[in-house]
């Protein structure tokens, strides 16, 4: 059973960056998120611009030159979520180190949650999906792509193959304790001995 890794947090976050493969449920994990820390939600999907969607569509992976101005975009909005005194979550894959460096460096305020799930789990969620444009088959180059954080980013990493409510408990557990309420265990009423 996988357990969140979390390290100690010295300063509460204000934002939050929700990293994963695609299918991983980012989108739906960060709007549940979103309603319960009462935190503003975008999904980083918003920020690509229409040539990146069309070679997306077309199951061509981004290159890191696509990605540069995508990743601008995003801190820029998380930029202007502090400026303005918000609390604000973006959903972005940020696959590699450096993708997430460039979202997180300079910007103390922002933590890194890892969603985490196994291929067999995320391409099974990929093909019941039919409200998206990252087709199925390029989810081999998302692995491939993907650097699990090291313990130097101190990401929340949160097991996905756990319902969405328990993820979002887990998630706010860490980041605001004093909103987390614990989900009320299953009782199972204990059989009645029949006499012998």
């Amino acid at each position: 059973m996988m357990v969140p890794i979390v390290r100690k947090i010295a300063v509460r976050p204000t934002m939050l960056v929700l990293m994963g493969v695609s299918g991983v449920g980012k989108t739906t994990i960060g709007k549940r998120l979103g309603r319960t820390l009462g935190w503003t939600f975008r999904d980083a999907d918003e920020f690509h611009p229409a040539d990146n969607i069309a070679k997306m569509s077309a199951g061509i992976p981004l290159t890191d030159n696509d990605r540069w101005p995508w990743l601008e975009s995003i801190g820029h909005w998380l930029d202007l979520q502090r400026l303005h005194g918000g609390k604000a979550i973006v959903s972005c894959s940020a696959l590699r180190r450096i993708y997430r460096d460039k979202l997180l460096h300079g910007r103390g305020d922002v933590k890194l949650v890892f969603l985490k799930g196994s291929k067999a789990l995320i391409a099974d969620r990929l093909q019941r999906r039919c409200d998206h444009f990252m087709p199925p088959a390029l989810l081999d180059s998302q692995f491939k792509t993907l650097e699990e954080p090291t313990r130097d980013e101190r990401a929340i990493v949160v097991n996905v193959s756990m319902p969405p409510n328990r993820v979002v408990a887990d998630i706010v557990r860490y980041v605001a304790p004093r909103q987390h309420k614990p989900l009320p265990k299953l009782f199972i009423k204990p059989r009645s001995r029949t006499p012998q």
